[in-house]
């Protein structure tokens, strides 16, 4: 991953505790007091982190910075946006017993933008652009997820059926190994997995790469076992709450991602996929009820004066 500024921050709360000691205690003590750390010398930053100058500089490029110049930009840029959004309401995540309807509700929406919002910022969208190219003249696209992962999968296999893609999604994992050792070159496989470190998803990919598929994974952490595996990885924030784990948190994330390549795939194949659209709705349409208000205004309209 290219040291961008979107998510930065996201990112240091996410991967911080798997990064070797003494660049944790970096990470720490800038998510402990961003705008801070947003104009510390690289001096002062190693001191406040326990650590040395060379630390914060291997730090900065294990994050794919230049240097920590660099890094301190970024995380100037991300608390200066932060402190623009004004947040109404502080998101530590936690909702109490007694906490209203709506103060849980502003938590919710505030904690899933944020995260949205994130994902978005340090998405790499060269990478969508190449999945989509791919899925929009695969022979073959195999999307594997479990738990809430699976949710986002089962939503994009429906997205793109409806729109032509040959594309299967399975829940079961001996099925989806199987499936993937049926793919072949310009095949798509895409796993997701907020951890990167379900096994089943990632013995999908690895089976689905070992026969040439171009291979996607989509998580919130981009050194996991997982994205070792990928050919392109795609990368989610997410914000946790009280009753909302990570896992659970990520699904707006993975939407977002798996949305915006749908709909890439859907410019590229156009005139089929409106063709499409246009069938499916039509299909269905004697299963809606009608619309009593339209007729009643249609009929006052046509109302002879």
């Amino acid at each position: 991953m290219t040291g961008e500024s979107g998510g930065l921050l996201v990112r240091l709360r996410m991967e911080g505790p798997t990064m070797p000691e003494a660049l944790a205690k970096i990470a720490e003590a800038i998510l402990d007091d961003p705008e801070t750390a947003a104009h510390a010398s690289i001096v002062d930053l190693a001191e406040r982190s326990g650590t040395s100058t060379a630390t914060v500089t291997r730090f900065s490029r294990a994050l794919g910075f230049k240097g920590y110049a660099n890094l301190r930009v970024a995380v100037a840029t991300e608390t200066g946006r932060a402190e623009q959004a004004r947040w109404e309401i502080d998101i530590s995540g936690d909702i109490a017993p007694e906490d209203s309807i709506g103060s849980v509700l502003d938590l919710i929406t505030a904690a899933d933008t944020r995260a949205i919002q994130a994902t978005a910022s340090g998405l790499d969208t060269a990478a969508v652009e190449r999945v989509a190219a791919a899925i929009a003249s695969a022979g073959r696209v195999e999307i594997f997820g479990l738990g809430s992962s699976g949710t986002a999968g089962s939503e994009m296999a429906f997205r793109l059926e409806r729109i032509r893609i040959p594309v299967r999604y399975r829940a079961e994992t001996h099925a989806a190994l199987t499936n993937a050792a049926l793919l072949a070159p310009g095949d798509v496989a895409i796993s997701l997995s907020h951890s990167g470190r379900t096994r089943e998803a990632i013995e999908m990919l690895a089976e689905a790469a070992d026969h040439g598929a171009l291979t996607v994974a989509v998580t919130s952490f981009a050194r996991s076992p997982l994205a070792e595996v990928a050919d392109v990885v795609l990368t989610t924030s997410v914000h946790e709450t009280t009753f909302r784990l990570a896992a659970l948190s990520a699904l707006h994330s993975q939407l977002l991602i798996l949305d915006l390549i749908y709909v890439a795939v859907a410019q590229r194949t156009y005139e089929r996929t409106a063709e499409a659209l246009e069938l499916t709705v039509r299909a269905v349409d004697a299963h809606r009820m009608p619309d009593t208000n339209a007729n009643r205004k249609r009929a006052r309209r046509e109302k002879p004066l």
